[in-house]
């Protein structure tokens, strides 16, 4: 892997191995899904049942990565725990689904939008 560094105005190639670079996330789920997430990462979850500026704590950590190493959990890791803030509760874009029958003179035009919940992770906690 190769890291680029700028020390007076020269860029600098540096070779860091695999083992050298600290990768800490954790393999969370919510509302049926599972989201790979890191500290300060935004998402997109479905909608929960909270107030913006809220905090939220996500207990099903299905995996955890830190400095110590990489767990798995059967089905998720005892005492690991993902905190985060609400940001805010919305709406997605409109969809149209169109439903029609032939020789029957029938359809019907719905829309549908789809609330979300965007949260933004402050912890991980394992």
């Amino acid at each position: 892997m190769r890291r680029f560094f700028l020390k007076n105005g020269v860029a600098i190639i540096a070779r860091l191995n695999e083992r050298e670079v600290l990768f800490v996330f954790a393999i969370i789920e919510t509302g049926g899904k599972q989201y790979k997430v890191t500290e300060q990462d935004i998402i997109f979850v479905e909608k929960l049942d909270c107030a913006e500026n809220d905090e939220i704590v996500f207990d099903k950590v299905v995996a955890l990565s830190t400095e110590a190493g990489f767990k798995a959990g059967t089905p998720t890791v005892e005492g690991a725990v993902v905190k985060g803030t609400v940001v805010k509760n919305g709406k997605g874009k409109k969809i149209y689904v169109l439903k029609y029958k032939s020789k029957k003179d029938s359809k019907k035009k719905i829309g549908h939008r789809q609330p979300y919940t965007k949260v933004q992770i402050t912890s991980i906690v394992g």
